[in-house]
C-alpha cells in the first residue's frame, strides 16, 4: 500500500467552505479511480509537528500500489482540483509538501 501524503499552507484568509469544497471534490476521487483504499483529510494540524511545521491542512489517498497512484496523479479531474488548490495556496516553495511512503 502507498500513502500519497500532502500538507497545504492555505492564505490565512482563505474561507473554511471553500477549503472544504476542495477536500470533498479530492474525496470524491475515491469513488472515480479504481483502487484508491482510503482518504482522509486532518484540518488545522498542529504546527508543533516537525514533519509537517507550518503547514495547516493534511491530506492523504492510500493507494493499492504505485500503477494506481500513478492513475490518480495523471487523472485529469485530479489536475483540475490540483490547480485551484494551487491558487488558493499562500505562494513560494512552502506552500506545499508532498510525499509518497509504504504502510
Amino acid at each position: 500500500m502507498i500513502r500519497h501524503f500532502v500538507a497545504l499552507h492555505f492564505r490565512a484568509g482563505t474561507p473554511a467552505d471553500v477549503k472544504n469544497n476542495l477536500m470533498s471534490e479530492l474525496a470524491s476521487l475515491t469513488e472515480r479511480i479504481v483502487g484508491i483504499a482510503d482518504f482522509q483529510v486532518r484540518p488545522n494540524i498542529s504546527v508543533e509537528d516537525p514533519l509537517v511545521r507550518g503547514f495547516r491542512d493534511v491530506f492523504w489517498f492510500d493507494f493499492k500500489d504505485e500503477n494506481v497512484r500513478d492513475a490518480y496523479l495523471q487523472d485529469e479531474v485530479h489536475q483540475a482540483i490540483g490547480s485551484r488548490i494551487v491558487a488558493e495556496l499562500e505562494g513560494g516553495a512552502d506552500g506545499v509538501f508532498v510525499c509518497d511512503y509504504k504502510v
